[in-house]
């Protein structure tokens, strides 16, 4: 019997979903709770996107927003995305076990910011303010130390102190607009001193290099991933300014608007480095029972970081 089912071509971008950050941050909640049982407690969501959050509840995690939820016999997990100084602070004064799940590269951030305070310069941070990440990096160093700085616009306004000056910036944005941005305060601020490596983090440059590798001339391009993701929401805008006709971005397979496919014949595929891969697998056999599905990945780069568990999970 012939395959009545029209063809849809398929362009997987590689890499995509889960970077070697997120791998840690899932491990230590989950080490965590082979050593102390359940429940482990976990300060915000581990990572960005709900399937994680709900295959680690099932495993006895439980998420809360802050300490003072937390009983004082039970251990916490700090998100990948990074906290403000005073939570460990006062995580030691309750004297509770916690493990600090927070990625190394925004750790790095981290420690640049200090760097650069110690040193005296005022603090200009690339980033989206209400971010976790943000948050916690601006958490780092006293109040005032660091001035935000979210867009092109922001950049062309930005008025620090007087005296040295340096820049970070959130490890999740887009590196056209970041780059933009940089440009502008390197304009007004000759001798801005930048970060010794870029602190956008090697998983996002490479997601999103991936999509403009796909979005050229696709009819459609699906980034599965949480609409609070920061990096899932930068592939669908790297996606729109790359060529794509149109970019969506989806949390799983069931929530695809399959009106969203009427004349679809080419479509891209990637995932915000939060989304499992099962989330991409689930989401082509739901395509391949409506169409016959050509598949080709389109692979930019192969990524092989891993970052160790803390020592206390480690041994």
């Amino acid at each position: 019997m012939a395959d009545s089912r029209p063809t849809l071509i398929v362009h997987l971008a590689g890499p995509r979903g889960f970077c070697a950050g997120v791998h840690r941050a899932i491990r230590i909640v989950e080490e965590a709770l082979l050593r102390h049982g359940a429940p482990v407690y976990v300060r915000h969501e581990i990572v960005h996107n709900a399937t994680v959050v709900a295959d680690l509840q099932q495993k006895g995690a439980i998420f809360v927003d802050e300490l003072d939820e937390v009983p004082a016999d039970a251990p916490v997990v700090f998100s990948a995305h990074g906290v403000p100084k005073s939570v460990p602070v006062e995580a030691e004064r309750r004297k509770l076990v916690y493990f600090d799940a927070t990625c190394p590269l925004v750790s790095k951030v981290h420690r640049e910011s200090e760097r650069h305070h110690l040193n005296g310069s005022h603090i200009l941070m690339i980033g989206h303010q209400g971010h976790p990440e943000v948050i916690g990096t601006l958490g780092q160093l006293p109040p005032g130390a660091i001035t935000l700085v979210q867009n092109a616009g922001d950049a062309e306004r930005v008025a620090p102190p007087p005296g040295p000056l340096a820049f970070i910036t959130q490890t999740t944005l887009s590196v056209d607009d970041t780059i933009e941005i940089i440009g502008i305060l390197r304009g007004r601020f000759p001798h801005l001193q930048e970060p010794r490596k870029e602190d956008i983090c090697y998983a996002t440059t490479n997601r999103q290099a991936a999509v403009k590798a796909i979005a050229p001339g696709t009819d459609l391009v699906l980034v599965i991933g949480a609409a609070n993701s920061s990096n899932s929401v930068r592939l669908r805008d790297v996606a729109e300014r790359a060529g794509a006709r149109r970019a969506r971005l989806i949390p799983d397979a069931a929530a695809m608007d399959w009106a969203d496919l009427d004349g679809v014949r080419t479509l891209g595929i990637t995932a915000g480095a939060s989304a499992p891969e099962s989330l991409v697998d689930g989401l082509l056999a739901r395509l391949g029972e409506r169409y016959r599905l050509e598949i080709d990945e389109r692979r930019v780069t192969e990524e092989d970081v891993v970052f160790k568990l803390p020592a206390a999970l480690a041994s």
